[in-house]
């Protein structure tokens, strides 16, 4: 039952800022920038495990995954200079949000 409400949840703010974004694009894009999700989840997870600890854990590793995801972002700022059509583009990406998975994880267990 909880699941399901947190999937309902989750899917109106989804579904909200995608109705938003073909009347009002620029706040719908400022609103999916915010931490949102994190908010959100965060609560949720402490919510459900009551655990303080597991809860400020989880809440370091989205601070140190935020900036180690802008790397998808990384190959369509130089999207022109590639010159690369999208696909390749998103593609390389992907493989920069996986090995940020991997500096993540060594981040992590310094902490």
């Amino acid at each position: 039952m909880l699941f399901t409400l947190k999937v309902i949840f989750a899917a109106l703010i989804i579904a909200f800022a995608s109705w938003l974004s073909g009347k009002k694009p620029e706040l719908a894009g400022f609103i999916v920038a915010l931490p949102l999700a994190s908010i959100v989840v965060l609560a949720l997870s402490y919510i459900e495990h009551k655990n303080t600890e597991t809860s400020v854990l989880f809440a370091k590793s989205i601070a140190m995954g935020v900036p180690i995801s802008y790397l998808f972002f990384l190959p369509f700022f130089l999207f022109k200079q590639l010159g690369f059509n999208f696909w390749i583009v998103y593609f390389i990406g992907i493989l920069l949000i996986i090995a940020g998975f991997f500096i993540h994880k060594f981040i992590m267990n310094i902490l």
